[in-house]
């Protein structure tokens, strides 16, 4: 699967507070063709999607205002999107049981590199890919 192929056909929204990670993910989805949103506060991603959708949302777990599981719970049902990222250098057993229940696709560990998101988003949307033939009844196995 080429991965930034498949990423060109979806909206993917990042939220961070950290500037540098928002524009690092930024130039780096732009340099391959595929469009992302980055904000800096899940109370503008929760307005952002009041007018967009979205495929894939990645969200920092440590964030102004709301964080990011809070985040989750406020569009859970309301702005659903397939694939859910959370980044968190505070990983601790509490968070990723809540993140789980929340039906968080993936934790991304700070500090990350951009392989590591690749890699996360590939196995994602293969996943989603496969769950999609699945449940059409295309399923060619």
């Amino acid at each position: 699967m080429d991965l930034f192929q498949e990423l060109r056909g979806k909206r993917t929204l990042v939220i961070d507070d950290d500037e540098w990670i928002r524009d690092s993910l930024g130039l780096f989805f732009q340099s391959e063709g595929c469009s992302l949103v980055a904000l800096e506060t899940a109370e503008e991603a929760i307005e952002a999607l009041r007018n967009q959708s979205y495929d894939v949302i990645i969200a920092d777990y440590r964030l102004p205002g709301m964080n990011g599981l809070e985040f989750f719970k406020r569009i859970d049902g309301t702005y659903p999107a397939p694939i859910k990222i959370l980044i968190t250098a505070y990983g601790n057993k509490k968070v990723l049981s809540e993140a789980k229940k929340l039906g968080i696709d993936d934790f991304v560990n700070k500090p990350f590199t951009m392989e590591t998101i690749k890699a996360s988003l590939s196995k994602l949307i293969e996943d989603h890919e496969r769950e999609d033939v699945g449940t059409s009844g295309k399923h060619l196995g």
